[in-house]
């Protein structure tokens, strides 16, 4: 299936186990700007949504609840990705709510959560900045572990390279880093990129 179809089993599959709050939140606080990050990055990064928990809540410092745009959750990994837009409530908002939300992400990082913001401009203008971000902080938890244990000796380390540094690499950077031939780096290369695991360059 594309985007779509996945996107609406996705979304369906979290509002038919979800009820009170959590039901609410899920049907009225995800936004335009939240489907645009995963389908402007996330999307062309996995090709599917698994671990991936919309609108999730967790308890908030003071007692209460509070929800993420989403969680990224597997054994030992806590990641919140938020996106924020850029509207009248953020010129308007108060000093307090501005601590607030300072406090707010402090908390969560201090619960063992990696937070991760984006803004709806930069899902929008620049969605392969935001793609080399979120490869760079799934790399750094999970390395081998991202279901991936098909992959040869080889094509591990060249995403290791790519993980590291966390823009593209060249096919010259690869032969040196390895010491192989040109000719086999473009065949892992291509190998990657035909398992969706690195995405061409494109453009100047």
């Amino acid at each position: 299936m594309g985007f779509e179809e996945e996107y609406q089993a996705f979304i369906n599959a979290h509002l038919q186990v979800r009820t009170g709050e959590r039901l609410r939140r899920l049907q009225g606080g995800h936004s335009q700007a939240e489907k645009m990050f995963l389908k402007q990055v996330w999307w062309p990064l996995f090709y599917h949504f698994r671990y991936l928990h919309p609108e999730y809540e967790v308890n908030d410092f003071k007692d209460g609840k509070r929800y993420l745009d989403f969680a990224y959750i597997r054994p030992a990994i806590r990641i919140c990705f938020e996106i924020d837009g850029y509207g009248p409530h953020l010129k308007n908002i108060s000093r307090w709510q501005f601590s607030d939300n300072l406090e707010r992400q402090n908390q969560l990082v201090i619960d063992g959560w990696t937070v991760i913001r984006f803004s709806y401009d930069q899902v929008m203008e620049y969605p392969r900045r935001c793609q080399q971000i979120v490869q760079q902080v799934i790399g750094r938890w999970v390395g081998d572990g991202l279901d991936q244990t098909s992959l040869s000796i080889v094509e591990k380390e060249v995403l290791r390279l790519a993980i590291r540094k966390g823009e593209a690499i060249s096919p010259v950077e690869v032969q040196k880093y390895l010491e192989l031939s040109d000719k086999t780096v473009l065949k892992v290369l291509s190998q990657l990129v035909d398992k969706k695991m690195l995405i061409p360059h494109q453009g100047p």
